[in-house]
């Protein structure tokens, strides 16, 4: 590899570098190349049978009061914490972390997203960060202006370097190597190796939420908790009624287990606007699960850098689904008790505003 300069070595150093088969990953392009088919899957894929999804039962049923109570207890015991996925880019709103625009009532994702967490739990509830290179600075920075920042635990994904499609290092505009977070799949290694999780156990910590920043559905709500204590699995996955346009993954019997299938993984000859449900990459884990993670895998992607074609390497955190078993749950996605309305682009928060502050108004932090 090339010298690099200064600044970048130091970001690759601060911010886990060494955590990643970077040399192993290089050494599989420059041998095979890319190939969008690589990712495919060669095992047979079927739809979930209806009989694995379990739907949130209604408010006024004693299902609901009965899980309620369980995730109730849960969390005034200490034992539920949150992680939001905060980390990326930061390219889809003009350079700034997501987490920090404001996007209702003049106050930011993470402002709703913690003071939600905060005030269910009445402070119990140990609310974590993962940042990225590109989202941290800003993200800390902000926190501290609005006095949250004492009220949070910060850990970092991983950072890597594009590539060109030979396998060399690509290099930027500036003739410096182009950095990247490579994906929500860094999430279980990064907590780990941060020694948050570790910390979070011993502390009694049992159950971790994971929720993206731009998904202010995405709450800590005491019926998900105890749906997924009740169903005593290691993992939850809460998926919702697929709308046209979405991309992403779904469950699917893969093989032999059902697993979160993405889209860009499925053989072409599936068509995936067949499946009902969609997965809106929020989850519950057993904190013990993520002690010992399994190794996920490397898919190779293509994106367009300084106007040019680039591959890096990613990490999909619902590839867990292929190796624990797992509660799938039927989330609302409608309406003012929603717990999926993604924000991907800054259109979006004027569309959806009026949607926003039901939902919000609802949770109680609007």
């Amino acid at each position: 590899m090339k010298q690099i300069d200064a600044h970048s070595q130091d970001v690759l150093n601060r911010y886990g570098f060494d955590q990643i088969p970077f040399a192993q990953l290089q050494d599989t392009l420059k041998k095979e190349g890319y190939s969008p088919d690589a990712a495919r899957t060669r095992d047979a894929i079927a739809h979930p049978p209806s009989s694995i999804l379990q739907n949130v039962p209604l408010k006024d049923s004693d299902a609901y009061s009965e899980f309620a109570e369980i995730g109730r207890r849960a969390i005034a015991a200490g034992q539920v914490g949150a992680v939001i996925l905060n980390g990326g880019m930061a390219t889809r709103f003009g350079g700034v972390p997501k987490g920090v625009v404001p996007v209702c009532a003049e106050r930011s994702f993470l402002d709703f997203k913690i003071n939600q967490v905060r005030a269910v739990s009445g402070g119990q509830a140990s609310v974590f960060l993962m940042n990225s290179f590109a989202t941290d600075a800003a993200t800390r920075q902000h926190l501290k202006e609005i006095n949250l920042l004492e009220h949070v635990r910060v850990f970092h994904q991983f950072v890597s370097l594009r590539l060109n499609e030979d396998g060399s290092v690509f290099q930027a505009d500036d003739g410096t190597p182009s950095l990247y977070a490579p994906g929500h799949g860094d999430f279980p290694y990064a907590i780990k190796a941060s020694g948050e999780l570790e910390t979070f156990i011993n502390g009694g910590g049992r159950y971790l939420t994971l929720s993206n920043v731009d998904n202010l559905g995405a709450s800590l709500d005491p019926v998900i908790i105890g749906m997924h204590i009740a169903g005593n699995k290691p993992m939850s996955v809460e998926l919702a009624t697929a709308y046209k346009g979405d991309v992403g993954g779904f469950p699917a019997v893969v093989g032999n287990k059902v697993a979160i299938m993405e889209f860009f993984r499925l053989p072409q000859d599936f068509d995936p606007t067949s499946i009902s449900v969609f997965n809106t990459n929020t989850f519950v884990f057993n904190a013990e699960t993520l002690r010992d993670t399994p190794p996920l895998s490397w898919f190779a992607v293509k994106k367009k850098v300084d106007g040019q074609e680039v591959v890096q390497f990613e990490r999909l955190v619902g590839q867990m689904t292929e190796f624990v078993d797992v509660s799938w749950l039927v989330v609302p996605r409608e309406g003012s008790a929603s717990r999926f309305l993604p924000i991907k682009l800054v259109q979006d928060i004027v569309d959806q505003q009026e949607a926003l502050r039901a939902m919000l108004t609802a949770q109680g932090v609007l």
